[in-house]
């Protein structure tokens, strides 16, 4: 968006805000001009990039004028979808053409993890705001590149690590802070994936009718199709991203590192590897244990692909464990159980209290509000958020990986090891190069 737009978008809404005071008051939608709409596009729209431009399209001020994605059979789905709902748009195989489009205000970014950090930097560069899906990165190197994209070009970056907007966790992350629990020594969290079953191996073959293969594989090392790799199932490949520990790790990591104001652990161990299913097609571990020390506490990570019964009764969670009580927080809500002594809890047991909102919607909003403000600290989720957590995740997988307790020197920004340093970039192929 040009600043003579953003200007007048700025100052349009405000009077457009005080205008529509009188219906808001009455319960009445909105109505909102033209000129004060955002214009947004989306690249990836199979997956999350579909439900996030959905949230952005329940706002009055946001319209969509593009989508972009490398499988006609998907773009062409759902450019169908929304002119059943009388939103015309123009159609995109290639990214960088619709990045051309000087109208488009923002892009949302759905795409598998490899290919996050090229359309984000390449978005920054061409003047758009942009939500981008967690993780931010697929490797270390490229989280930093991502946040100095952002700082260079200073556009408003959401990652999509909505439980951010979500009013629970915050209350959750407030009652951390009160310092009630005591001292937290440990903090763990946890993805039990029960509806996750193994992935039959499957032959190589052509890729589907409408689909820009070469596309689609980016910067990532050129090998055969085969429909295991593709859509859903990428997360289970190292080429494309990282297992269930960059998955679900970063939604949840994220609050245990948030209610610890923790980064720069001093050493990463981790342990696991297929052990529910070894033959299957996946790569990526489904029973993974990780434990991030730091100053004074533990963060322990633990997935299991295949089975529902995690800690606390509960197949994903947070659980900050501290010597009165331990509060456990998940998706659905938050409680605290108190800790006993001589029979008498030492503290006061708080019953669940259960979510009230919708974090994506709330989220989405988030950013369109930030867009329009310019205020970059009201966003509730910023790129250097997301890149702490998709770090943490990365240095996970990375101990994983090298089989070794690892050591962080934060001073560096690097690990004390070489065969852990050789990891801290991925790989680029096919002519591509890691921004710089």
């Amino acid at each position: 968006m040009n600043h003579s737009r953003r200007d007048f978008i700025r100052s349009a809404s405000t009077l457009m805000a005080a205008a529509a005071m009188p219906s808001a008051l009455h319960g009445l939608p909105r109505m909102v001009a033209p000129s004060d709409r955002l214009n947004v596009a989306a690249i990836g729209i199979n997956g999350m990039g579909w439900a996030d431009l959905s949230a952005l399209l329940k706002l009055p001020d946001v319209n969509c004028v593009a989508l972009c994605d490398v499988d006609k059979n998907v773009l062409d789905k759902r450019v169908a979808e929304l002119a059943q709902k009388g939103i015309k748009v123009k159609a995109y195989g290639d990214y960088r053409k619709l990045l051309e489009d000087k109208n488009i205000d923002a892009v949302v970014i759905g795409t598998p993890d490899h290919w996050h950090c090229l359309q984000m930097t390449d978005a920054c560069a061409a003047g758009k705001d942009v939500y981008v899906e967690k993780p931010i990165g697929n490797s270390i190197a490229e989280c930093r590149a991502m946040v100095a994209a952002q700082e260079r070009h200073q556009r408003v970056v959401q990652v999509g690590q909505w439980q951010r907007s979500q009013q629970h966790f915050k209350d959750a992350i407030d009652f951390v802070y009160s310092g009630k629990l005591g001292q937290i020594r440990l903090v763990k969290a946890w993805a039990y994936m029960g509806w996750m079953k193994s992935i039959p191996k499957q032959p190589d073959g052509t890729p589907p009718p409408g689909v820009d293969y070469a596309s689609w594989l980016g910067p990532a090392e050129k090998r055969p199709f085969n429909p295991n790799r593709f859509h859903f199932n990428f997360r289970w490949y190292w080429d494309y991203a990282g297992g269930l520990m960059t998955d679900w790790g970063v939604h949840l990591l994220d609050y245990a590192l948030l209610g610890m104001k923790a980064e720069n652990p001093r050493s990463i161990m981790a342990a696991g590897g297929k052990f529910a299913y070894p033959d299957d097609a996946a790569e990526t571990p489904d029973t993974l244990t990780t434990v991030y020390e730091f100053d004074g506490f533990n963060i322990q990570w633990e997935h299991a692909i295949g089975i529902d019964g995690g800690p606390y009764g509960r197949d994903h969670g947070i659980a900050f464990i501290g010597n009165n009580g331990t509060l456990v927080l998940d998706r659905g809500g938050w409680e605290v159980i108190p800790e006993k002594e001589n029979n008498k809890p030492k503290m006061e047991a708080v019953p669940r209290r259960k979510k009230v909102d919708d974090g994506l919607d709330l989220h989405a909003k988030n950013f369109v509000e930030v867009i329009k403000s310019r205020k970059f600290s009201d966003l509730h989720t910023p790129v250097q958020a997301g890149a702490n957590v998709a770090i943490h995740a990365q240095m996970g997988n990375i101990a994983f990986k090298t089989g070794n307790k690892i050591y962080w020197d934060k001073e560096k920004g690097a690990f004390k090891d070489e065969e852990s340093n050789r990891l801290l970039a991925a790989t680029y192929h096919n002519g591509y190069q890691l921004p710089k």
